[in-house]
């Protein structure tokens, strides 16, 4: 079970934590980002769960509640926590108990929990007083478990992707040829252990990875293209380009294609508790 070196890598300028109008800019359209985004590796619920000390989760960033289900029917009994009012008010709908807040800036009220997870989201959590705001909530032997999934089309739908980008949005990352892959992310993997290294009250972060594929038709991709981060600001005649423009390029390769997704988490197990002075943000946005 491989561990994460703690070799540091070159960050972004600005912490994506501290970007808060993009944090909070999912939640424009929570029904279609709980139907377009995909859910998480089944194997990797079950090995959360399997190393918690027992079944009470609380989910970090819940969002609609994609991630907080499936850890619900695996038996868990799940409280959420999300920044977004409008988020949490569309997983309270569909009966999820969620509470608004900054995670950081979260009261615990003294109840503990066996895991800590946060679904494609940690980024947006100071990393260091997360991870000691985890540690307070977390029983003896419980799991902090941060995950992110990074997609990949084949070669030849990504770059007509590419082009699309190019032509409509040319200062967009997607246009540079590149999909957000593990390279990228890996910055997040990163800061996610340099934080439980720092806090000092777990054990040695681990990674855990899951390859997976997922075929999408031409609607069910250009579905999921409004959900990525900052696409809701997208000017709409300039969103509609670009929709038009990918559901071309999906159409040339016959209307579908297949997706591989690769699922990360960094994890580690509590030991010990929190040093007091590391249970609030390091920087303020």
């Amino acid at each position: 079970m491989p561990t994460i070196p703690p070799e540091p890598v070159a960050l972004p300028e600005r912490e994506p934590h501290l970007v808060r109008e993009l944090a909070e800019s999912f939640g424009s359209d929570p029904g279609r980002y709980d139907r377009a985004r995909p859910g998480y590796p089944e194997a990797l619920v079950e090995r959360i769960v399997a190393a918690s000390p027992g079944l009470d989760v609380l989910d970090v960033g819940i969002g609609t509640g994609i991630a907080a289900r499936q850890f619900q029917a695996a038996g868990c009994r799940v409280l959420g926590v999300e920044v977004d009012v409008r988020m949490a008010q569309w997983a309270r709908q569909r009966g999820l108990e969620v509470e608004v807040a900054a995670f950081e800036a979260w009261d615990g009220a003294g109840r503990a929990f066996d895991a800590v997870i946060a679904a494609q989201a940690w980024h947006w959590v100071d990393p260091v007083a997360g991870t000691a705001k985890a540690a307070q909530v977390l029983r003896p032997g419980g799991r902090l478990a941060v995950f992110w999934y990074v997609f990949g089309p084949p070669s030849d739908v990504a770059e007509a992707f590419f082009a699309v980008y190019r032509r409509v949005l040319p200062d967009s990352p997607f246009s540079r040829g590149t999909m957000p892959g593990l390279d990228r992310y890996s910055v997040f993997f990163t800061k996610a252990a340099d934080g439980i290294r720092q806090v000092g009250a777990f054990g040695d972060p681990e990674q855990w990875r899951y390859d997976w594929d997922r075929p999408y038709t031409r609607d069910e991709w250009l579905d999921q293209v409004h959900t990525f981060g900052g696409h809701s600001q997208i000017p709409p005649a300039e969103m509609e380009m670009l929709l038009a423009g990918i559901g071309a390029a999906i159409d040339a390769v016959g209307g579908s294609f297949t997706m591989h997704f690769t699922t990360v988490a960094v994890t580690a197990a509590r030991t010990r508790a929190a040093r007091p002075d590391l249970r609030q943000p390091l920087e303020s946005p």
